[in-house]
């Protein structure tokens, strides 16, 4: 293996660019090229490396010349490979992404595969749920994308100094949340203060739980009460609207 890092160094081939090729995260790719021998990667994995270095066995890496026709094959192949990738990955009809957009899915959906298929104590997949709430939440509060920067930032991937939201009020969550994580980290909270916290915010949410289902129960009793006086028994494409209007009306009387 040390032969083939050699060969990727001279070709100036990164270790992003490469993971993109055969469809894997950097961090399984990583893991890869410290196998002692190509026969430990996956078939799959290490037959499109050969293509890409047109070579038909493991035996012919020995006698790879790295020159300047070699070096801009390569770099072609890896321009093609890396672009249909990107078209025919898992995700559907690409029409109306642009490039960025698409290497961003391409990332994000290799990482959670390489995650989850490490994945031996189901720790990953229950993470992955939050995640998948994280995301369906996101659009609900603006911190919640401030808490992204934070942690983009805390993990050196961003600058800190960089702010695509409102910068005042980034910088005034950003400088909360590196208190809390001091304080949680130091041990600086006393434990008495920090159950009392924990308990309101259970109770808060039970509260925001009740009031939620609450309304739902609210909305199905006016539901069915629209629909006992339009003498229907559901909601049907061909009744839907006059039903809605029935609803509106009868919340309006209670008013």
């Amino acid at each position: 293996m040390s032969k083939i890092n050699d060969i990727l160094q001279e070709l100036g081939v990164s270790k992003v660019r490469l993971a993109k090729y055969l469809g894997v995260s950097r961090q399984m790719l990583y893991n890869y090229l410290a196998c002692e021998n190509l026969e430990d990667w996956p078939s799959e994995k290490a037959t499109r490396l050969m293509q890409l270095l047109d070579i038909k066995t493991s035996d012919e890496i020995d006698n790879i010349v790295v020159d300047g026709d070699y070096i801009i094959k390569i770099d072609n192949k890896l321009n093609e490979g890396v672009k249909v990738a990107l078209s025919t990955g898992n995700f559907g009809d690409l029409k109306g992404f642009n490039r960025k957009e698409i290497e961003v899915l391409s990332d994000i959906t290799t990482l959670l595969k390489d995650r989850l298929k490490d994945d031996k104590t189901k720790e990953t997949y229950n993470t992955f749920i939050y995640l998948y709430h994280f995301l369906q939440s996101m659009e609900t509060s603006k911190e919640l994308k401030y808490l992204l920067g934070f942690v983009s930032k805390m993990y050196g991937f961003t600058n800190p100094q960089e702010f695509i939201y409102n910068e005042d009020q980034q910088i005034l969550f950003e400088s909360i949340m590196y208190s809390g994580f001091t304080l949680y980290n130091n041990g600086g909270a006393s434990t008495r203060k920090v159950k009392d916290q924990h308990e309101k915010f259970v109770k808060d949410i039970e509260q925001r739980h009740e009031e939620k289902l609450s309304r739902t129960q609210e909305l199905n009793s006016v539901k069915m009460q629209a629909l006992k006086e339009l003498g229907y028994t559901a909601i049907t494409e061909s009744n839907a609207k006059e039903v809605f209007e029935k609803i509106a009306e009868i919340q309006t009387r209670k008013v």
